[in-house]
């Protein structure tokens, strides 16, 4: 199965699950909350932020007010028919929910301050192209925040359960590494991690991740400021 056909199995599973995830009390609220705390101390008024993957759009909506304008893509429909219910309800005017995987996901290189990925990694079948993408629409020194659940630390076998799962249309492509895997694609993708934790055994790893500034970019931000 391509990874077409993949996104068509998981927005077919999540549009059938959406409703119920949207009633879905969060898990563990307190490490909910440490992570809205810790993207909010990076995040500026001026700020193009982008959110994968934004299920019901909880999060992005909660950020909105901080920035100046979120970009929240979902390949499912009723995942994002929800997030746009919210958002006319409580008025919010500033983010734009499209139905987008991010493979299929168009905007300018460099064009996002901040991008958002939570529980998306461990879902996507090419997870060093997921990142490069990343790389190429973040601006120098912006920041890529992520939660993903690194399966291989805690549950090998699970990649034999998915297997059948997908075979049998009930269960989208769940991906098997460990968080150190995850860790060197981040480096190889030039990311430097910032901050990294686990609110507990199990849970998904929260990691804070920076774009560089290159050489050039510096020297163009220090001629800006000497004009």
């Amino acid at each position: 199965m391509n990874s077409k056909d993949d996104n068509l199995t998981g927005a077919h599973i999540w549009n059938r699950m959406a409703d119920r995830y949207a009633n879905k009390p969060v898990a563990d609220q307190a490490a909910y909350e440490r992570k809205l705390a810790a993207t909010s101390r990076l995040l500026q008024g001026q700020d193009q932020v982008l959110e994968i993957g934004c299920g019901t759009g909880t999060t992005a909506i909660f950020h909105a007010p901080q920035v100046q304008h979120v970009t929240a893509i979902d390949y499912s429909e009723r995942m994002i028919e929800i997030s746009q219910a919210k958002t006319a309800t409580q008025g919010i005017r500033n983010i734009d929910f499209k139905v987008s995987s991010l493979s299929d996901f168009s905007a300018r290189k460099k064009q996002f301050d901040v991008v958002l990925a939570h529980s998306v990694l461990h879902l996507v079948p090419n997870v060093p192209a997921t990142l490069k993408q990343v790389s190429n629409l973040l601006r120098p020194g912006g920041y890529f925040i992520s939660t993903t659940v690194c399966m291989a630390d805690f549950f090998k076998g699970f990649r034999y359960i998915n297997a059948l799962g997908k075979a049998l249309r009930v269960m989208p492509y769940v991906g098997v590494f460990s968080h150190a895997q995850l860790d060197t694609w981040l480096t190889q993708a030039r990311f430097e991690i910032a901050e990294s934790w686990q609110p507990r055994p199990k849970a998904g790893h929260f990691i804070i991740a920076r774009k560089p500034y290159t050489h050039a970019s510096q020297n163009d931000q220090l001629a800006m400021v000497a004009k």
